[in-house]
């Protein structure tokens, strides 16, 4: 092991997950525990998790890790990675009073919409890099206000699980930059809550934590928790930072020249800048690392959650069955056209109202031909992202991919490479957000200069075909069709 070391904490939709890196941000083997979660699905379009819950697996997951500290070693820092644009309400004492409402929560909708007959939703994007979509919380505040007025009153707090989490442990917290370029409220250029969108949805400043960043480190934790870790009693904590700019950190796209590229329950393609400050660009969001660095990217609401969905539905079979016969079968050969927008569509069209469509079927289709079907979808979603990037990355940008669900599938990163008509790399670091968490932590505290000092480690390249990417172009241009037929009208592009 090399020098002190980083614990981190990743708390995702699906799970809690603590690690132990070194100073070479390399984890320290069999020093991970990791605890599964679901999210609650209502009829009604939430997606939402329980705060306490994801505390109390929190806590098991540091108990289940500190154990495997090596002997004769320190911890550092810890670093918190969390899951972007979420919020919850908190009560006078801090406490609970609504679930942990994510990203996937479509029932802020309607309000969306009336946010964008209220503002002019370009200055806003221009401003805060994000849109008027429910994805973002001034949607969701404004529903939350407008559906439950007695509980919108109630709330002292509206925070990320990350500053709840520093509220239990220290009684105070900061949250960071980059979980505030992420809420839709913050001014990425000023680095300061919008004027304009708060008064629209009236927000008091005074409602939201403080805003910090890396270099604005909590420690000296409550006696309670002090006693039960007594390794990180007085060890410095990052305030909690978002999960994307982690996951491109710890696969080592912090620069123009590498575009990440992670499928995991949700997808998302971004480029970290060189420059203190970007423009925004129209159908991409912009957020940020920290106060030096911009991410400019786009989201997709669906990724290995619509293969593990198709599966479960269609009823297929184990993984590596599924893996040999999908390699097997040709670009497009099932003639089928998806729109895999099960949870509402993100980038690039932001459009919320859209909905799932398959098109196509004959007596002849099987359920693994749907299924193929799908992950191509996927891949068209993310060609559109790349064609808008072309602006900001390198033109020889190396496409990077992360995440479970692709690496998991090296028939869906061929697909992923053809699509796009670039060659992408598989990482081979099997958790970019964890160790992204670390590199940043190590920066914070000056034990690494730069983050480009420690590269990470890339694995196969999957090279693109100029015959299976033309197929797709066909196919893309098909599915292009589709959607601005049945979702054109509510898109924002």
């Amino acid at each position: 092991m090399a020098g002190d070391l980083i614990l981190t904490l990743d708390v995702g939709t699906s799970s809690v997950r603590a690690m132990l890196f070194d100073g070479e941000g390399r984890a320290v083997p069999g020093a991970e525990t990791q605890i599964v979660h679901q999210a609650r699905a209502t009829p009604d379009g939430g997606v939402e998790l329980d705060p306490d819950l994801l505390f109390a697996q929190t806590a098991q997951a540091i108990d289940g890790t500190l154990p495997h500290l090596p002997s004769g070693m320190r911890i550092a820092g810890v670093s918190t990675s969390t899951i972007w644009h979420s919020v919850m309400g908190l009560d006078a004492d801090l406490r609970p009073l609504t679930p942990l409402f994510t990203w996937a929560d479509t029932r802020a909708a309607a309000a969306a919409a009336e946010l964008r007959r209220k503002l002019d939703e370009r200055a806003v994007h221009a401003r805060t890099g994000c849109l008027l979509h429910p994805s973002y919380l001034p949607a969701r505040l404004a529903w939350l206000a407008a559906s439950r007025p007695d509980l919108w009153r109630r709330v002292r707090r509206w925070a990320s699980f990350g500053e709840y989490l520093h509220l239990r442990l220290f009684g105070r917290c900061f949250c960071s930059v980059s979980m505030a370029s992420g809420t839709g409220l913050l001014d990425v250029h000023r680095c300061t809550w919008d004027a304009e969108v708060m008064g629209a949805i009236d927000l008091a400043p005074e409602r939201l934590s403080p805003l910090g960043d890396t270099s604005d480190m909590l420690r000296g934790l409550g006696p309670e928790w002090a006693e039960r870790w007594p390794a990180l009693s007085d060890v410095p904590w990052l305030p909690a930072i978002g999960d994307g700019a982690c996951s491109n950190v710890g696969s080592g796209c912090v620069d123009p020249s590498r575009v990440a590229l992670m499928v995991g329950t949700s997808g998302a393609t971004r480029v970290v800048l060189a420059t203190p400050d970007a423009e925004a660009v129209p159908g991409l969001f912009l957020y940020r690392v920290d106060r030096r660095r911009p991410l400019i990217g786009g989201a997709t609401s669906e990724g290995g959650n619509l293969f593990a969905w198709m599966r479960s539905t269609l009823r297929l079979d184990e993984l590596p069955a599924l893996e040999r016969e999908i390699a097997t079968m040709a670009p497009d050969a099932h003639g089928l056209t998806v729109l895999p927008f099960l949870a509402g569509e993100r980038a690039p069209g932001w459009a919320a109202e859209a909905r799932g469509a398959l098109i196509g079927l004959t007596l002849a289709t099987r359920p693994i031909d749907m299924l193929r079907a799908g992950l191509e979808a996927i891949a068209y979603r993310f060609a559109l992202i790349h064609e808008l990037l072309r602006g900001v990355a390198a033109p020889d940008a190396v496409v990077v991919a992360s995440g479970g669900a692709l690496l998991g599938s090296p028939a869906w990163l061929t697909i992923m490479s053809d699509v796009l008509g670039r060659t992408v790399v598989a990482s081979q670091v099997s958790e970019a957000s964890s160790r992204g968490a670390a590199l940043l932590a190590l920066e914070a505290l000056g034990l690494i200069s730069d983050l480009m000092a420690l590269p990470a480690e890339e694995g196969r390249s999957f090279q693109a075909d100029a015959v299976r990417h033309a197929a797709y172009q066909a196919a893309l241009a098909r599915q292009t069709h589709l959607y601005n037929l049945l979702v054109g009208q509510h898109s924002v592009i």
